[in-house]
């Protein structure tokens, strides 16, 4: 049988492994920062109802513009924000690669601050563009005067924060993106997608006017528990948005995508009810581990990043074998943990508890 290393590969893709967190059917799954919280029913009945409106006209090709979506996000968004602004595709990952498509590419560099989330330098190999990773401070914090002085001696093509950074939870203060944007000429992209549950930092919006290279990245898959729809979207200058047509497939949002997409819009308010209970489980979680004398770094997002495990590995199998799916990540001592519902994070501590010191099981 035909190996993988048998076919003619491009030569920067040789010895990859596809993106894949595990997908098991376990009770508690918390590995992938999903909001595990159900949506309301009412939600339910309007998203099925514009389904059912939209399959009537599936014999044609969607809306290619997607305008109906475009003012809705523009909407939600705020920042006096137009729909000529707005971009979307299927999942937030999709919409980094087509940055990478119209921005990067060979002979150009992709640069962020690891560790981050792991995508980044796959969506990179993909589109040939060269990968450069920065290692972040200890503490994980992004300074001002670090990020200009990172940008200013590397120049890449693309930068890119996350904020809050995946998989370590730290928030993103508005003075690093301003140092940031001020330190290249390139297109600097703030990966957004936890930002609903950042309650004491500003969006990155509030800086789009007067920097046509700055883009704001976010995703209806987190805090809209909207993550098997597959939409992520953008904000950014109109320039920007006509250079992504350049490379988007055609009709690459569905008609039944756009369709659930505006109804959950429309629900925002109560889509987002779940974010204030996720906060205060993702601070509990925090606390009773501390308290059990692990290191939890702060989070502003919807998960937590843990050290002091002797060994995270026989941590994640252990928890595994009974039926709680958390994160490896590969960082030395260190677990990431999803806040789930109040019945699933105390599922979560128990079992934590019960493995004793350093995450060895209890005699």
């Amino acid at each position: 049988m035909t190996q993988l290393s048998d076919l003619p590969l491009r030569d920067n893709l040789v010895g990859k492994l596809p993106y894949g967190a595990p997908q098991e059917p376990v009770p508690v799954s918390l590995n992938v920062n999903e909001n595990t919280h159900p949506i309301p029913d009412e939600v339910v009945d309007d998203v099925v109802a514009e389904l059912t409106r939209a399959v009537r006209g599936v014999n044609r090709y969607p809306d290619r513009e997607f305008g109906a979506l475009r003012a809705a996000l523009a909407g939600y968004l705020g920042h006096d924000l137009r729909a000529e602004q707005i971009w979307a595709a299927n999942g937030s990952n999709e919409v980094l690669q087509q940055i990478l498509q119209a921005f990067g590419g060979p002979g150009r560099s992709l640069l962020s601050f690891t560790p981050t989330y792991s995508m980044y330098p796959l969506l990179a190999a993909g589109t040939d563009t060269r990968w450069v990773p920065v290692e972040r401070p200890a503490d994980y914090v992004l300074e001002p005067e670090f990020v200009a002085r990172t940008l200013s001696d590397h120049q890449p093509d693309v930068a890119i924060i996350c904020g809050p950074n995946n998989p370590t939870g730290t928030s993103l203060d508005l003075a690093v993106v301003e140092a940031a944007a001020d330190a290249f000429d390139g297109m600097l992209i703030v990966d957004e997608a936890y930002h609903e549950f950042d309650a004491a930092h500003p969006s990155a919006l509030e800086l789009l006017p007067g920097r046509p290279r700055l883009l704001v990245s976010r995703t209806m898959s987190k805090a809209f528990a909207f993550a098997g729809v597959r939409l992520g979207y953008l904000a950014a200058d109109p320039a920007v948005v006509d250079a992504l047509r350049l490379v988007r497939l055609p009709y690459h949002l569905s008609a039944l995508t756009q369709a659930a997409a505006i109804a959950a819009v429309r629900h925002a308010d109560r889509m987002l009810a779940t974010v204030d209970d996720i906060r205060h489980q993702r601070d509990r979680l925090a606390a009773a581990l501390t308290d059990l004398g692990y290191a939890v770094h702060p989070s502003g997002s919807n998960f937590i990043l843990v050290g002091g495990f002797a060994d995270p590995h026989a941590t994640f199998t252990a928890l595994r074998e009974q039926g709680i799916l958390i994160r490896e990540l590969g960082i030395p001592g260190h677990l990431r943990m999803t806040a789930g519902t109040e019945t699933e994070t105390s599922s979560l501590i128990a079992a934590i508890s019960a493995l004793g010191p350093g995450g060895a099981r209890s005699e």
